[in-house]
């Protein structure tokens, strides 16, 4: 891989189909950066949140959005999600819940937002080697990337992949509400104006429905070779 495109892996699609798992597992066998762009919209949605920030209140979001920094860092656990530090504050476990997801989902169409995370990602991934999963990154942060991949399953297989994810930590999960949380959350981030979610027209779709991580991995990977 010898320019800083082919030395980008993107991997794109829904809440729940697999794509934090899989980018892991991909920038291990590589020895790339896993850019988790998801987690950077959650930090926002937190911060907007916590500072009692009206989403529909664009200018007051867009003068708040030149005092956040945020860092990204490895997870603690080989399957874990990557640390989130916010202003210093490490607020790693605070934006993985399914409410922080529904408000990262309405900030993430918000275009002041978008342009300043795109902006932080571009320059992650300015030096190649990096793996970069979310719902716009073969379209909108990196089309130049060489690899693309569109992950995509049922919504009743993702909500009840995140319904487990959830129990292993502890969490009392409904179900049923979590399955409609996430067909809203697939209209709200497809119908959007702003960098919409949808697949690359260069990348390859892979549906996850009945497949394991190690099935996907073992696609993806022969692919890239």
């Amino acid at each position: 891989m010898a320019d800083t495109a082919a030395q980008i892996i993107t991997i794109d699609g829904p809440a729940g189909v697999g794509k934090s798992t899989i980018s892991r597992k991909v920038a291990a066998r590589y020895g790339f950066t896993y850019l988790d762009t998801g987690a950077m919209y959650r930090a926002v949605a937190w911060y907007l949140v916590k500072h009692g920030i009206r989403l529909d209140d664009i200018p007051a979001v867009e003068s708040v959005l030149d005092r956040i920094t945020i860092t990204l860092l490895p997870a603690e656990q080989e399957d874990g999600d990557v640390g989130v530090v916010l202003n210093g504050e490490d607020i790693s476990a605070q934006i993985r819940t399914p409410a922080i997801s529904m408000v990262a989902s309405t900030v993430s169409a918000l275009p002041a937002v978008r342009e300043k995370l795109t902006a932080m990602q571009r320059q992650i991934g300015a030096q190649g080697r990096v793996v970069a999963e979310g719902r716009d990154t073969g379209t909108v942060v990196f089309p130049q990337a060489s690899h693309k991949f569109y992950l995509d399953a049922t919504p009743e297989a993702r909500a009840g992949r995140r319904a487990q994810q959830l129990r292993e930590r502890g969490e009392t999960v409904d179900e049923a509400q979590l399955l409609e949380m996430t067909i809203a959350r697939d209209r709200q981030d497809s119908e959007r104006e702003v960098a919409p979610l949808k697949k690359a027209e260069d990348a390859v779709l892979i549906d996850t429905t009945r497949l394991d991580a190690d099935q996907v991995f073992e696609a993806i990977t022969k692919l890239i070779g």
